[in-house]
């Protein structure tokens, strides 16, 4: 458990009201074909310290279930259309014990001790857009979400729309999510109001 899983996430984000229907992505550029839905039940606890050190940096560190990627993760600043994300595999301990290796993913921004930020549970049904050859341009994954913020203890609940490109998408993304966000708005979506889901839990 030292090496960790390094991805660099490009996406973009809607908020949608509970009633809106999933588009047909087909009508995307490049998408031949919708796979199947997964449905995820995703439940992350979010850490920083006392005064929101690693927040206040850009930086995220959470501790999720659920899912393909369940495990910790350690999101970076905005760098471009994306962000570095690092993850562990889950462990054996339990939010209270942060493994060695994610310690030392966030040094170099503090050591002070970690308590719980937010809880964010997740139904999430996630769908791969895919390709004539059967590549994932992107996944897009429909989010039925339900915060708490842990320090003061109001919850609030949203649903959203979450694209991220995949290995298949197009070098140049642009035109890829100009025509998402069209599809998205004319169903009835919004340009996101948070930058994230922690931002979105703490009410920010």
């Amino acid at each position: 458990m030292t090496e960790p899983r390094r991805t660099n996430e490009v996406e973009v984000k809607f908020d949608v009201e509970v009633d809106i229907a999933v588009p047909d992505w087909t009508r995307v550029p490049g998408v031949a074909t919708v796979g199947a839905a997964e449905r995820r039940a995703l439940d992350a606890v979010y850490l920083d310290t006392a005064d929101a050190e690693l927040g206040r940096s850009g930086y995220a560190l959470r501790r999720r279930t659920g899912g393909p990627d369940a495990g910790w993760h350690v999101k970076g600043p905005r760098v471009g259309a994306g962000r570095e994300e690092l993850g562990w595999p889950l462990g054996g301990g339990g939010i209270a014990e942060v493994p060695a290796p994610v310690r030392a993913a966030i040094a170099h921004i503090t050591d002070e001790p970690l308590s719980p930020l937010a809880r964010i549970r997740n139904d999430r049904v996630a769908y791969d857009l895919l390709d004539t050859e059967g590549g994932v341009v992107a996944e897009f994954v429909d989010d039925h979400v339900t915060a708490r913020d842990e320090r003061a203890g109001v919850d609030r609940t949203w649903r959203e729309w979450e694209i991220e490109l995949g290995p298949a998408a197009p070098e140049d993304h642009e035109p890829l999510f100009a025509a998402i966000g069209e599809i998205a708005r004319a169903a009835g979506a919004s340009d996101a109001s948070s930058d994230s889901k922690l931002a979105r839990a703490l009410g920010l």
